[in-house]
């Protein structure tokens, strides 16, 4: 685009903001002087009429904007600055009049009519039309009522804040009832600083809650913000930033759009302006939520027509998702009739909540130029939409075509006149209606038969204050103890086509009176998105999100929204998206290879089906077999010199404990339970006990059987049984002690050790008190060292029937293998210990097996030639 062209794009916008602005200014100047055709452009009322007063803003003043060069090289021509859908606010304003009118259920005999004047945005001329309403003249005499006839009850307007409190500002004095349609309160605090005003809109801040909702349910975190340059604008802006930040959003961007200040200060260099559209293109941030201002939509739609027309030759396009606050209805002034508003497609808006009214439709079908009497704004509009002039026109510029009266509503573009209800609309609808029905009720509530003109208006707060009514729309009308609508808020998407026509999509609602969590409903699947995003939700993200498996970093010297993304630490996981931080899994589970899961931990114990149990087991059971093959060769042959050697029941005593001792590792092995846990360790204990004790009693009988050769020993009176049963209950008594003691003080029990091993956990018998264990080990031990020491003292007496040798070996092999199990069960854990207690045991018992009994097997099964007394003598000699 050439530099020329460049600048005659920047003066015109620049040149219609100054237009917007200059409202108040130029009035003073008689631009819209009281000699205006259009101070007082509708009245609809006779006398006795009941009237409904309302301030609109239709039209702006007519202005001539010329001359900022000193060599002006181009001239804009007077141009009326006409926002066209405003005026169906003025239709449904008549269409409620005439729906009341012609209702016997309200208000019988009794009509009302109204009186609308223009505020042209501007305060003076807000003002004086106000007091005009008051004096119902076209002159202004403030306290004084100069048409007595007519009955002024209440007054409607305006859209804006700044115009409701202008009205309100006059209007609070005499105890007008106003009921505005503004989405933002002219101040705080209202009801308490104005009493007689209302809003025909639900509360401020069902709206800022609105918008944070459609935000978290959208995820967007990272968005901007358009908002005026003035101080309803930074109210917006300081109001948001809070809930925000609440809501862990970030505002990326916060652009103000120009105003007056801003047009004088950037008249020079348009550097800024393009900085600020370039601004708004920018890809990262691709959600803004728009304070939707008139003066902020056309700075917006002006912002991005300029950026696009200057990048044509690479076919920019910006493509963002525009979320509008309640007051934009997608309305253009007349000098955007031909603008592209395709970049306004997909954008979302919150709406005051509104209905199909049937009969609108048909009634602004059947609107004509020429048949409404007193109305001064509808030959305007027409002209205005059509582009058209009446033959009779005043208006001073040329134009080939001419207005027939005949042209189609219908085919209007959406952006300058809807055939449907505007949510604006339908709030003015509601207010007509509001006081209509309050009315009714002030009649009914009467004891005797009001004269209309006998009316007092400020009579009738009492009764909006409390009237709840359904209109035609079905819809329920009440103020809250704030004087706002009980009422929720509409999502509409905004579809654009190529022929400017629009339709408004009705995505969702907001219901403030819902559950926190309810109150939000979006259907998704309704939603177009701007052709940009190919139909698919747009991400409005710093960065891309955290995958479970890491958690959110900080970025040094940036808003919290952007952030890095760090692996969880070992032992933690993150299981969701965007975590700030990792967790530890519970106790019985562990995290994943990805640390994004808790996987459920195994059990861990020496199990039947483990390899080393397998192998356990296995000889186990193969050293039980052996040992019950000897039992039976040894009664086989019990009557035979060997077997009948070093009493015979001590023998098989020894054997079947040694039986028992070998079956007990089984219970080391499968997964402990508590009862086992009691039983293994005090089972062990005593049946090794047992064992050992027949080992000392055969070596003791050695020893006192060789002394009681002896002549004149005492020793012969020990000679027998009762020697044996004394050390084998005695020794096993007091192992039995210790294991009841052990019992009774700090008993064995089961234990799940979540710690040791990572992925399982560790299922296992703590032995409870490690000192009693310890004891039974040692008591143990000690009756092992006393008969392998009698054993080894008596390996040499002259006895055939010996076996002292064989138990020295075999407590020699029982002392070491106890004295090595010691270190080797205090270095290990898990199955591993419990293996080495099973090995311990099996290696124990094979020495005393081996080395006692293999022996004599070998003889009984191998040389029976050699059992018999006369060989073992002959051999000892």
């Amino acid at each position: 685009m050439h530099a020329m062209e460049r600048v005659f794009l920047l003066q015109l916008f620049l040149w219609q903001l100054l237009h917007l602005v200059l409202a108040n200014f130029k009035a003073q100047d008689n631009i819209c002087s009281m000699s205006d055709p259009f101070q007082f452009p509708y009245e609809y009322s006779k006398p006795g009429d009941i009237i409904i007063g309302g301030i609109a803003a239709q039209f702006d003043c007519l202005l001539e904007i010329s001359n900022f060069e000193e060599n002006p090289k181009t001239k804009v021509v007077e141009e009326l600055m006409a926002i066209l859908k405003n005026y169906q606010h003025v239709l449904s304003l008549m269409f409620a009049v005439k729906q009341i009118n012609e209702n016997p259920q309200i208000l019988p005999n009794i009509s009302i009519g109204f009186h609308i004047y223009d505020s042209y945005h501007n305060a003076k001329m807000s003002y004086q039309n106000t007091l005009k309403l008051l004096s119902a003249q076209r002159k202004t005499i403030p306290n004084y009522n100069c048409k007595k006839q007519t009955n002024l009850i209440a007054v409607i307007g305006g859209l804006d804040a700044k115009v409701s409190l202008h009205m309100a500002t006059v209007l609070s004095i005499y105890k007008f009832p106003q009921i505005a349609c503004c989405v933002f309160a002219p101040v705080m605090n209202v009801k308490m600083q104005l009493p007689f005003f209302y809003r025909m809109i639900p509360s401020e801040t069902n709206q800022y809650v609105g918008l944070i909702q459609l935000l978290l349910f959208f995820q967007w975190k990272w968005i901007g913000i358009v908002s005026p340059d003035d101080d309803k604008g930074e109210k917006f802006v300081q109001t948001m930033l809070p809930m925000l930040s609440q809501n862990a959003i970030c505002a990326a961007i916060i652009e103000r759009t120009l105003t007056l200040s801003g047009v004088l200060e950037n008249f020079e260099s348009f550097e800024p302006v393009f900085k600020m559209a370039a601004s708004l293109s920018k890809p990262n941030v691709k959600v803004y939520i728009v304070n939707a201002d008139p003066q902020a939509i056309s700075c917006l739609k002006w912002l991005v027509y300029i950026y696009e027309s200057t990048q044509r030759s690479i076919q920019v396009t910006i493509g963002k998702v525009w979320l509008m606050t309640a007051q934009w209805d997608f309305s253009s002034e007349t000098l955007h009739r031909n603008f592209n508003i395709h970049f306004f497609h997909g954008a979302l808006s919150l709406a005051s909540h509104s209905k199909e009214v049937l009969g609108f439709t048909e009634f602004l079908r059947s609107l004509q130029p020429t048949w409404s009497k007193g109305d001064g704004f509808i030959r305007i509009f027409w002209e205005q939409a059509f582009n058209c002039l009446f033959p009779n026109s005043n208006e001073g510029k040329e134009n080939n075509n001419s207005c027939t009266g005949k042209e189609n509503l219908e085919n209007l573009p959406g952006t300058l006149f809807e055939i449907t209800m505007t949510s604006q609309s339908y709030s003015i609808y509601n207010a007509v209606h509001a006081i209509a029905h309050a009315l009714h009720k002030m009649f009914l509530s009467s004891t005797h038969r009001l004269d209309p003109t006998d009316l007092l208006h400020w009579q009738l707060h009492h009764f909006l204050k409390t009237m709840s009514f359904n209109h035609s729309a079905e819809d329920t009308v009440s103020f809250d103890e704030n004087g706002e609508l009980v009422a929720g808020l509409d999502v509409i998407n905004w579809v654009t086509f190529p022929n400017k026509s629009l339709l408004r999509v009705k995505v969702g609602w907001l219901d403030p009176q819902a559950l926190s969590d309810h109150q939000l409903t979006i259907h998704e699947e309704a939603i177009t998105w701007h052709s940009s995003f190919n139909q698919i939700q747009p991400i409005a993200l710093c960065n891309e999100k955290c995958h479970p498996g890491y958690r959110r970093k900080k970025k040094e010297g940036e808003a919290f929204c952007c952030y890095d993304c760090v692996p969880c630490l070992k032992g933690k996981i993150s299981d969701q998206k965007d975590m700030d931080n990792c967790f530890q899994c519970p106790e019985n589970q562990f995290p994943n290879e990805n640390k994004n899961q808790c996987i459920a931990k195994r059990l861990h114990f020496l199990s039947f089906l483990h390899p080393l149990g397998i192998t356990l087991a296995f000889l186990t059971l193969s050293f039980v077999l052996l040992t019950i093959l000897i039992l039976g060769v040894f009664i086989k042959n019990q009557n035979t010199p060997i077997v009948k050697a070093n009493n015979r029941d001590l023998t098989y005593c020894l054997l079947i404990s040694l039986l028992f001792c070998f079956l007990c590792s089984l219970l080391f092995i499968g997964q402990p339970q508590r009862q086992i846990c009691y039983l293994r360790q005090i089972t062990f204990g005593i049946i090794f006990t047992i064992a050992v004790s027949c080992i000392l009693a055969k070596t003791i009988t050695v020893v006192v059987a060789f002394m009681a050769t002896k002549p004149g020993s005492r020793m012969r009176k020990w000679v027998g049984r009762r020697l044996t049963i004394l050390i084998l209950f005695g020794c096993s008594f007091i192992q039995t002690s210790i294991c009841a003691v052990w019992l009774c003080a700090d008993p064995p029990f089961l234990e799940f050790d979540m710690y040791s091993l990572p992925g399982a956990i560790l299922v296992q018998c703590n032995e409870g008190s490690l000192g009693m264990f310890y004891y039974v080990l040692g008591y143990l031990g000690f009756l092992a060292i006393v008969s392998f020491t009698v054993a080894f003292l008596a390996r040499k007496l002259p006895d055939s029937f010996n076996e002292a040798k064989f138990i020295t070996f075999s407590m020699l092999v029982f002392c070491s293998v106890w004295l090595s199990f010691i270190p080797s069960y205090q270095s290990t854990n898990g199955e591993y210990m419990v293996a080495v207690e099973i090995f311990s045991i099996l290696a124990s018992d094979a020495g005393l097996l081996s080395c006692i009994f293999f022996p004599k097997c070998y003889i009984i099964i191998l040389k029976p030639e050699l059992n018999i007394k006369e060989q073992l003598i002959k051999r000892n000699s």
